[in-house]
């Protein structure tokens, strides 16, 4: 990320790479990344969720744009770690809610492939590709560590709406339309640190 990233940069420099990179492929998959990202924030805003869910279903994939490791590829034969690099990317602006719930969303998929036996048959083929780089679904042990992190719940929404987010031709706010929304939970953020 950018050294003169603050308070007041952080969301025009995500609505710039939204512009930028936002039309690249993403995962393989028939929607592009911006395309997918947005439909995660539209289904958290018609499930009623929080405006801190709306912004983690946003920008769970920033990480995909952020990570030194470079973008996804289907010929892809080790993980690169968006999750992390995507939370990485976010501490410093946004509350754990966020962070932690972007940090945790492929947890989340081992996860549910792990307790829910339907879960694994509605993956899109790239989602399982994906699932073999970053683990496999949990082991029981590793689901009762999932489990025990604080916004584990919140990480399985996001994971769910991110699953749902792949639909080709589906209307859906264009990105500035968020930057409200988005700031706002950056200056609070900011407030509770203060």
């Amino acid at each position: 990320m950018s050294e003169d990233l603050n308070q007041q940069t952080i969301v025009p420099f995500l609505a710039d790479i939204f512009v930028r990179r936002g039309a690249e492929s993403y995962l393989g998959e028939a929607v592009t990344v911006s395309e997918h990202m947005r439909q995660a924030a539209s289904l958290a805003e018609q499930s009623g969720a929080c405006d801190e869910l709306v912004a983690a279903a946003l920008l769970h994939d920033i990480g995909h744009f952020t990570s030194e490791f470079g973008t996804y590829s289907v010929d892809d034969t080790q993980d690169k770690y968006h999750d992390a690099a995507g939370a990485r990317a976010l501490q410093d602006y946004f509350p754990p809610l966020v962070t932690e719930s972007v940090r945790l969303h492929v947890a989340a998929k081992r996860y549910l492939c792990a307790v829910d036996p339907a879960y694994f048959g509605q993956l899109s083929p790239a989602s399982v590709h994906t699932l073999s780089l970053q683990g496999g679904p949990m082991t029981a042990a590793e689901a009762g560590d999932f489990e025990a992190q604080a916004f584990y719940r919140e990480a399985v929404m996001v994971r769910k709406w991110d699953d749902g987010g792949k639909t080709v031709g589906r209307a859906i706010k264009p990105f500035a339309a968020y930057a409200p929304l988005l700031q706002a939970i950056v200056d609070g953020h900011a407030r509770r640190l203060d």
